[in-house]
């Protein structure tokens, strides 16, 4: 499937280009903000394709680096709608909060699935059979026309509509009985809102990992509702979900209680996990630098850096610590301050960077958004604890209903 048959729909156009820039992600959300309410209650779950994201806010990308944050989200709704109107997009915007929150105390299972999907890459070389199976999903040539359509989606334009993605996550776990992991994997490389928690979490939900025993089962009359009739896959899906199942709990371990940082001659350090520290720590910095991993694979994270260190400079580096430390000694400082990584690849950089620097007699600083630090502690279980308490938090936010 091409660009051009993606984009090759007659019905009224809402293309929405992810342009990486904090500009982009402002001028997208005064857009979607009148569609909060009533609007986005009504027609969240239809996927209209890539022609058409009038049905959703499409804010994921930018907000998933920070480029702008769910508390600017949250305060734009709030202006525009009433708390009852808004109620299913606000919960919406807390989901990202809860799975970050969930996996920040629960830091096994994303150990647990790091060990398993290089295991189940290992497992494909010694069965060629479920590899040809697995090359042909990631290819888009299962056959099912709604799964390659979405394979080819996900490719072309680094983004799917959220119900398109339990729909093939679900057929690729019953369906083409393919190891989670893997898919949890591919659209880790390609989905530009790619995250760690989110990503992990929602596969693990739609195989019935995370939710024990209750699964996500992808039925064709739900496609054919919600696609509007574009697809309608009788006779090539699962009829059941089973449930998997692993031998291992997943114990919680308490959330990180972080010192203050300095607030004197410091170098700020902008990472993919949050593009907007300077909001954090409010003071001006002595300096700034930008660091990406290079196993951000789709461009997208190190544009957002880039464009966030606009006044300093930006790196793509498997080492940080050689351009850390020649930054801090550029501005005259021994303190670095970046907003706090939770767990991911950012995390492990940052827990590795953290004992360099030390070895070399400079301190890092992480510090913790308010946000988070409201959210994550009602994230130990499931959802309905915190979407209990969301009027609570948006009061510590200073935004009362």
């Amino acid at each position: 499937m091409t660009t051009a048959d993606l984009f090759s729909d007659t019905t009224p156009q809402e293309i929405v280009a992810f342009e990486p820039t904090r500009q982009a992600g402002l001028v997208r959300l005064e857009a979607f903000a009148s569609r909060t309410g009533a609007h986005y209650a009504a027609e969240r779950n239809y996927d209209y394709g890539p022609h058409k994201r009038s049905s959703v806010s499409a804010l994921s990308p930018w907000i998933r680096h920070r480029l702008i944050t769910e508390e600017e989200v949250l305060a734009r709704t709030l202006a525009r709608h009433g708390p009852s109107s808004a109620r299913k997009f606000i919960e919406e915007v807390f989901w990202r909060g809860y799975f970050k929150g969930f996996l920040e105390q629960h830091p096994s299972v994303w150990d647990h699935y790091q060990r398993n999907l290089q295991m189940a890459v290992e497992r494909l070389e010694a069965a060629p059979a479920q590899k040809a199976d697995y090359e042909d999903a990631i290819a888009g040539r299962t056959g099912i026309d709604c799964f390659d359509h979405w394979c080819a989606e996900l490719k072309t334009t680094g983004y799917l509509h959220n119900h398109a993605r339990m729909w093939f996550a679900s057929i690729w776990i019953f369906t083409l009985r393919l190891p989670w992991e893997l898919g949890a994997d591919f659209f880790l490389r390609h989905l530009l809102d790619a995250d760690p928690a989110s990503n992990t979490l929602s596969w693990r939900w739609v195989a019935g990992l995370h939710t024990k025993g209750k699964t996500y089962l992808a039925r064709p009359s739900n496609i054919a509702k919600y696609t509007n009739g574009q697809f309608n896959p009788v006779g090539q899906l699962a009829p059941v979900a089973e449930p998997l199942v692993e031998g291992i709990d997943h114990p919680i371990v308490p959330l990180p209680r972080l010192p203050p940082a300095p607030q004197d001659d410091f170098l700020l350090l902008i990472t993919s996990e949050d593009c907007q520290p300077h909001s954090v720590v409010t003071d001006t910095p002595a300096g700034v630098l930008g660091a990406c991993l290079q196993t951000e694979g789709n461009g997208y994270p190190q544009a957002a850096v880039e464009d966030a260190a606009a006044e300093g400079e930006a790196i793509v580096a498997r080492d940080w610590t050689a351009a850390i430390v020649s930054a801090a000694q550029r501005v005259g400082t021994r303190d670095v301050v970046t907003a706090y990584a939770p767990v991911g690849p950012v995390a492990a950089q940052l827990k590795e960077v953290t004992r360099d620097l030390s070895d070399q007699g400079i301190s890092l600083h992480q510090t913790m958004r308010r946000y988070d630090a409201l959210v994550w502690p009602y994230a130990q279980k499931g959802y309905f604890k915190l979407k209990k308490n969301i009027p609570d938090i948006l009061s510590g936010l200073g935004l009362a209903l």
